[in-house]
């Protein structure tokens, strides 16, 4: 009797609005209504992992010398349709739009709140 793995979605369909250090509000599940950054996205899941929430424990068992047994808080990922992105601009949970826009000196896609129509600005990049 053969295992089926899960196929994983190759990088180019898997599109996310949520990047990494984005502000979120979880809309449902167990921590629903509480707010965090997302400290990893995984685009080919199409999930994030939110700092200190949808925490769960996890037993482990000692590995030798370098690893200590025992029970440890790991927070384990989100689907991206169950969090919403907060806006820089508002601070309103809001929809992600798409809209090409001249920045600097070149035309380039950015993301734009649905609410207030301003650019959502990205807290990793430094321009």
């Amino acid at each position: 009797m053969s295992v089926k793995k899960k196929e994983k979605k190759p990088l180019h369909l898997a599109k996310m609005s949520i990047k990494k250090g984005d502000t979120v509000l979880i809309i449902t599940g167990k921590d629903k209504d509480k707010e965090g950054t997302v400290s990893r996205a995984l685009p080919q899941d199409s999930k994030v992992i939110v700092e200190g929430l949808n925490v769960v424990k996890k037993h482990v068992k000692p590995q030798g010398q370098t690893r200590q047994g025992g029970i440890i808080e790991k927070a384990m990922p989100l689907h991206v349709s169950n969090v919403m992105l907060k806006c820089t601009e508002c601070g309103e949970p809001t929809r992600v739009g798409h809209d090409r826009r001249v920045m600097g000196d070149k035309e380039r896609s950015v993301r734009v709140c649905k609410k207030c129509g301003k650019v959502i600005q990205d807290r990793t990049r430094s321009s």
